[in-house]
């Protein structure tokens, strides 16, 4: 069974992901890839709460993890295209922009997890 719980938040994830890929094109007119950005920081924001709740209460729902830690958060995120999206800006020479991309999408990811794994403590 865990399995359909991973399969049903991966495509939650997934569609949450899309949803905000549209909506950042309706609002920011950047070269920089803002909506995967916004996606693998707000799955990092949402892992994080989720694990350090999960990890208070240990009594929770195991598939209530599979399908929110595993399935949501890891369709919602997305190493790929940020990986894809880095590399098209390098390759169209807006290496600055990349270097800028691989650095802010680091640090505020460690850092959210980080800092939420500090908030637990």
């Amino acid at each position: 069974m865990a399995f359909m719980y991973v399969f049903i938040g991966g495509g939650l994830g997934s569609l949450a992901r899309y949803l905000v890929s549209l909506l950042s094109k309706e609002i920011f007119e950047l070269k920089f890839p803002i909506a995967t950005l916004i996606s693998n920081v707000l799955a990092c924001l949402i892992l994080g709460v989720l694990v350090y709740v999960f990890q208070i209460r240990t009594n929770g729902p195991q598939w209530l993890d599979q399908l929110l830690v595993i399935g949501f958060c890891g369709g919602f995120s997305t190493f790929s295209t940020f990986s894809h999206e880095t590399l098209e800006l390098m390759d169209k020479g807006h290496t600055t922009t990349a270097v800028v991309n691989i650095i802010i999408s680091l640090l505020t990811g460690i850092g959210i997890i980080l800092a939420l794994r500090m908030f637990k403590q």
